[in-house]
């Protein structure tokens, strides 16, 4: 049991120490990605190598670890040298290539054809602050988390800190909602910290739902300790003592990751009653979610934790007076909730000199579609879209033409090639008809039709509504039908125009938020790419 902050230093200290006597680490990817490829048998088959070399086992140690990004080069290893800090880090190594790398060990020679260039910009221009410890920690086992400065900030804050200290340090940081409204953190705390009430929950969004998004998957699958300690923190600003992390059950890795995380952390007294003494106790709890994206609304998902249909209602009263069972709730999303614990470490002014003055910090995306580098990565806001894509992601492949980019998912928008030297922040995506969103991105070559990616997404929008309100039940369908006109090229001008009306009533009239951004890939298409909707008007 970690009844204190000296406790628990201790024990870090003591793990530091026992990872020197292994000089060396073999670290395999069993992220979604490399484990659909076998990473999980060459895991197994290095381990009962490494076991039965006495020299090996003595040097090495062999651990499984979470996504370090470069999706696609699965599977993914990289050779750790404790001594001087030295990392080699191979790409799409076979399941059954397990003999390729005891060689390696025994030898000190890489494997030349699968070693990966550490100086390309997809590794030195990511700053990562939620992603730290994302292909370095073993995410099964808390003594590795703990080795990593794990749970420091929590323990240090119970010791060292009152709750407005804390809070006030998430202020200063100017974190803001990376689930895609970009709210500040530290005042929605600071609204649920000022209410009076017996009962306080702090609530953690893992129903990532947008398509190709997968940045909380990795999270949660790599480092669950840390969206607990983020919880913790957030509770003991709030003074909640419940956490509930709902994410969707079609994420089986996340969940059993989170659940055993859970289990460790209460078996060392990190969750629980008195936490290090301190007088505060928190304890956390997964909820599964059934797979609707409306449910990614605050009020939907809160209904669904409750076991009621996930629907949304109106606000006000928000939560922060009237959340889960009608107790005053903190929601925040994964990677929001995975910044807590750094920025308490290292101070808000810190966090807040990354990134913008208004955007401070980092944004974790998805980069997915026609690009090189499909994978996760995490950059410091104020990142152009073209450095992103070009440098970070490593361009189209050759010969092919960037048309468009999407990010926010369904409640994005397209952003056209001559627009990606804009910044990378909450404003400035929003003046050119897009949003941050959770941090999926898409790239479309030129061989996308602008006019059907607006139809996929509405079509997402259309089947995913709770059916509560007119606007979005009825509007999403209507606008679906008047896209597949525009595709037939049977459409009037007069279907033209009731389009873009009815956008417009849409977005202004639903209930929610997926009904209130479902026209936005319609009305961004519209606008910098019209000339493929008047292509598709008959007689024209």
């Amino acid at each position: 049991m970690l009844d204190s902050l000296e406790d628990l230093k201790k024990l870090a200290l003591e793990k530091r120490d026992l990872k020197r006597n292994s000089h060396e680490e073999l670290r395999v990817c069993i992220g979604s990605s490399c484990s659909s490829l076998g990473s999980e048998e060459l895991l197994k088959d290095l381990k009962k190598s490494v076991s039965e070399n006495e020299e090996l086992e003595h040097r090495c140690k062999v651990k499984g670890v979470g996504c370090n990004g470069l999706c696609s080069e699965a599977i993914m290893v990289s050779h750790y040298h404790k001594v001087g800090n030295r990392e080699s880090i191979y790409s799409k190594i076979e399941a059954s290539s397990s003999n390729d790398f005891i060689e390696t060990l025994k030898s000190g020679s890489p494997i030349k054809d699968k070693k990966c260039d550490l100086s390309q910009a997809f590794f030195t221009r990511q700053k990562k602050i939620v992603l730290e410890n994302a292909g370095v920690i073993d995410p099964d086992d808390i003594d590795d988390y703990i080795a990593y400065d794990g749970y420091l900030a929590l323990y240090t804050a119970l010791d060292e800190m009152r709750p407005e200290d804390v809070l006030n340090e998430i202020k200063i940081s100017g974190l803001r909602g990376r689930g895609g409204g970009g709210y500040p953190t530290g005042l929605k705390w600071e609204s649920v910290s000022k209410v009076n009430a017996d009962q306080k929950y702090i609530v953690c969004n893992g129903d990532e739902g947008d398509p190709g998004a997968f940045m909380d998957r990795a999270i949660m699958e790599a480092d669950p300790h840390k969206i607990i300690e983020g919880m913790a923190l957030a509770g003991y600003a709030c003074g909640a003592t419940k956490g509930y992390i709902y994410v969707r059950a079609e994420y089986p890795i996340a969940v059993e990751k989170l659940n055993r995380a859970i289990k460790q952390a209460r078996q060392k007294g990190i969750l629980g009653n008195q936490i290090a003494d301190s007088g505060f106790s928190f304890d956390v709890e997964v909820r599964l979610g059934g797979g609707a994206f409306v449910c990614g609304e605050a009020t939907a998902l809160v209904a669904s934790i409750e076991g009621n249909r996930g629907n949304p209602r109106q606000k006000p009263p928000h939560l922060s007076d009237y959340g889960l069972w009608k107790s005053p709730t903190v929601l925040n999303n994964v990677e929001t909730l995975a910044n807590i614990a750094p920025i308490i470490r290292n101070g808000g002014e810190w966090f807040k000199n990354i990134g913008t003055e208004s955007s401070p910090g980092t944004k974790v995306f998805a980069l997915t579609g026609h690009i090189k580098n499909t994978g996760l990565v995490e950059v410091p806001m104020g990142i152009t879209l073209r450095e992103l894509i070009y440098e970070v992601g490593g361009g189209l492949p050759q010969g092919v033409k960037l048309k468009a980019i999407q990010t926010g998912g369904p409640s994005g928008g397209c952003i056209p090639e001559e627009l990606l030297d804009i910044s990378v922040d909450y404003e400035s995506l929003k003046s050119i008809g897009s949003i941050m969103g959770s941090g999926g991105l898409i790239v479309m070559d030129e061989s996308s039709n602008m006019v059907e990616v607006a139809r996929f997404f509405m079509d997402f929008c259309q089947s995913e509504s709770c059916g509560k309100c007119v606007p979005c039940r009825v509007g999403t369908t209507e606008l679906t039908s008047l896209l597949d006109k525009f595709i037939a090229k049977e459409a009037t001008k007069n279907d033209y125009k009731l389009l873009k009306e009815l956008c417009e009533v849409v977005k202004n009239t639903s209930l929610c938020g997926l009904g209130q951004t479902a026209p936005n890939p319609v009305l961004s298409t519209i606008k910098y790419f019209e000339k493929e909707y008047l292509e598709g008007i008959k007689d024209a």
